[in-house]
């Protein structure tokens, strides 16, 4: 192994539709990286706000690519990656922002067998005051060769798109991203497929910051059924890419492989609890889920007590009557639907398994 070079060049591809409010915060967040080497690429998914005029201001600071017609997620990614330069390349929401080292500790923290580097994020409000820490302090990032993991259940503990960076050689092995099946989510189909052609670095320290406010697409409580139905929808679609990328290096993805996921169980139970008339698979049964969601839980990289509390819950949620199946699927996957005793109870338990 060897340590990546402090001249290394540096892309951030900020993908923007419609975050004016955000944007400047964003942009300047990317300037302000105190590694050198950085190029600021700025891709504008056809918004209908003053986007356009904030991307301006920046001039030749920034390259800026304004997309004649909205692609989507996927899209945006592809169209700013394809004019990129970057050794390493980060893909960054325009309503999130790095600090300022944060290019500096993913170098350092780089060799090269990386294919992907990963580092948590302090969740903020609109206003930029911090609430939490995604991922929480309490589930371990999965770090080297995750292969085992991906090929067991089609998910290792990963983060979102603000908090991760590539390696050029990676990339280039797995993109362009499909547009149609990545509209939303293109980097679930990053994490997935990108680990197949090296390992994960995981830094545990908060590089930068994850804003959540009403118009995040993971952000619509009252709409759990249609998020559910969605993100189980979406890890077909990721599954599939798994498959076709493992092909390529001799690897073979088990048709089951999603029942093994806890993350996914959660979701196609809340689907199929919710909207059954919708569902993506008709013969699912809540039983045969939640005892495959109780099996999945017991082999989790966490703290025993946490493990039988997540399969008590999938077994709960399989063998109560449907209505009380729907209310702890609501107070598990939205906290703003819990009652005020059970934020506080909670609380309490995440403190005492972290």
């Amino acid at each position: 192994m060897h340590s990546i070079q402090d001249d290394v060049s540096v892309s951030i591809i900020i993908a923007n539709y419609n975050y004016a409010r955000f944007l400047k915060c964003c942009i300047d967040s990317a300037l302000e990286q105190s590694h050198d080497n950085v190029e600021v690429i700025v891709v504008d998914d056809a918004s209908a706000d003053d986007s356009a005029c904030v991307i301006a201001a920046y001039g030749s600071r920034i390259t800026a690519l304004l997309r004649e017609s909205n692609g989507g997620h996927a899209a945006a990614f592809n169209t700013g990656f394809a004019v990129s330069r970057g050794q390493i390349v980060l893909f960054l929401d325009a309503d999130d922002y790095l600090y300022p080292n944060a290019v500096s500790e993913i170098i350092k923290a780089c060799d090269g067998d990386t294919a992907q580097a990963q580092f948590r994020l302090h969740i903020v409000d609109e206003r930029q005051r911090v609430k939490d820490v995604f991922p929480p302090q309490e589930f371990p990032f999965d770090s080297g060769d995750v292969t085992p993991q991906l090929l067991q259940k089609g998910r290792y503990q990963t983060t979102v798109t603000s908090g991760l960076a590539f390696m050029r050689s990676a990339l280039e092995a797995i993109m362009p991203i499909p547009e149609t099946d990545f509209r939303q989510g293109a980097d679930g189909y990053l994490v997935t497929v990108a680990p197949l052609h090296g390992k994960v670095t995981s830094i545990d320290s908060c590089l930068g910051a994850y804003r959540m406010h009403g118009a995040n697409h993971s952000v619509f409580a009252e709409k759990l059924g249609q998020r559910a139905r969605w993100r189980v929808e979406h890890d077909f679609r990721r599954m599939e890419a798994l498959s076709d990328q493992a092909a390529d290096v001799g690897l073979t993805v088990p048709l089951d492989v999603s029942l093994h996921d806890t993350v996914h169980l959660e979701e196609r139970l809340a689907s199929l609890c919710i909207d059954r008339q919708r569902h993506p698979v008709p013969d699912d049964s809540r039983l045969t889920l939640g005892a495959a969601g109780a099996v999945a839980s017991l082999e989790m990289n966490v703290s025993l007590r946490r493990r039988a509390v997540l399969a008590a819950w999938f077994l709960s949620v399989g063998l109560l009557p449907r209505h009380m199946a729907k209310a702890l699927l609501s107070w598990k996957l939205v906290a703003s639907s819990r009652p005020a005793f059970l934020l506080r109870l909670s609380k309490t338990i995440r403190h005492a398994m972290g």
